[in-house]
């Protein structure tokens, strides 16, 4: 696993070092300018995005304690840790550390790590969901004179169809994921077992997740608190660019506007390689500013950078303080937790 995780990042880093030879002469980067930017920072709108993105945290750890209120009472401070240190692994070890928080929540509780991976897969769900619902509602009534206005509009319409489809998908996987799973494995064997069984148990696992949800007002709750995570979400990206006063092209942009490049950075993030997943999300952010916004390609890099930091990176230290105090080695855990994603917990 080890091997393959390190053939992987060095074959990442010899494409992105070729292509970066390859156009070199294409390639007009002021560094100079690159660094006023960051000079001319007001870091009060930085403060003000942090903030906003560590009280999510306290949200999802609300989110996670209702998914498990029909098997357990626990309270919402005892996943709070879970939550910091899961979120610290992915940032340093890549979306291949996705279950640690399963995997911590699972031996705080003292659950089987089966059903928590089954309430993230559904937490992914209302995620996708409400991220969507938000994205949508933005760029649908973007005002008639913005730039670009076709692609925002045929972006919230597409937001708008994946939205219809995942709730769509979980109503049937909640009525009949059972039936489903045993069709898929039947279909699914001729051509590989392993396979069929893999789909199989996902779609299991997606409706354990589903029927986690004790009552429609427990749903409620949980879709209430997903749309304002996530409408928080896209206040701190706002913050953010309203940080680059010296830059009106992001100094001024509006919540709708920057829900494009929200959306941008949620796909990059997808498949985040330890460390250099950090500068391909910078890339995709400065790359989305700059077409999307006309922001000059110095800015928008300092922007990725800072947003970088905001939404993904500044968890670091208190994720570190918390696996310390928990007498967690976080390398360890990331990698137990990638390894045995269906063994029992004590």
């Amino acid at each position: 696993m080890k091997s393959r995780k390190g053939i992987l990042g060095a074959i990442v880093v010899a494409i992105l070092a070729f292509l970066v030879y390859v156009n070199r002469d294409r390639i007009h980067f002021d560094w100079k300018t690159f660094l006023i930017q960051l000079r001319l920072i007001r870091w009060r709108y930085v403060a003000a995005a942090t903030a906003i993105i560590y009280f999510t945290y306290t949200v999802r750890a609300l989110r996670w304690s209702i998914f498990l209120s029909s098997t357990k009472r626990v309270s919402p401070l005892t996943l709070l840790g879970p939550q910091f240190i899961g979120f610290t692994a992915v940032a340093l070890f890549g979306r291949l550390a996705d279950l640690t928080r399963p995997y911590l929540v699972a031996r705080r509780v003292n659950l089987p790590l089966s059903s928590q991976v089954a309430v993230y897969t559904i937490e992914r769900m209302f995620d996708l969901g409400a991220a969507a619902a938000i994205f949508s509602a933005a760029l649908l009534f973007a005002p008639p004179g913005l730039p670009h206005r076709e692609v925002f509009i045929r972006s919230g319409e597409i937001s708008v169809a994946g939205t219809a489809f995942i709730a769509f998908f979980a109503v049937l996987i909640r009525a009949v994921g059972g039936v489903i799973a045993s069709s898929i494995r039947v279909t699914l064997s001729g051509l590989s077992k392993p396979l069929a069984d893999g789909v199989a148990d996902k779609i299991l696992e997606f409706r354990a997740g589903l029927n986690a949800i004790a009552s429609a007002r427990d749903f409620l709750f949980i879709a209430i608190l997903s749309l304002s995570m996530w409408g928080l979400i896209g206040l701190a990206y706002v913050e953010t660019l309203h940080a680059f006063v010296a830059t009106p092209e992001l100094a001024t942009l509006s919540y709708s506007r920057t829900m494009l490049l929200m959306g941008a950075s949620i796909g990059g993030s997808l498949l985040q390689l330890p460390i250099v997943g950090w500068f391909t999300q910078i890339a995709v952010t400065a790359a989305a500013m700059h077409a999307f916004y006309g922001a000059p390609i110095e800015a928008a890099t300092a922007c990725g950078a800072i947003l970088l930091f905001v939404t993904f990176l500044s968890i670091i230290p208190t994720g570190l303080l918390f696996a310390r105090l928990e007498h967690f080695n976080l390398k360890s855990v990331a990698a137990e937790s990638s390894e045995a994603p269906n063994a029992p917990t004590s």
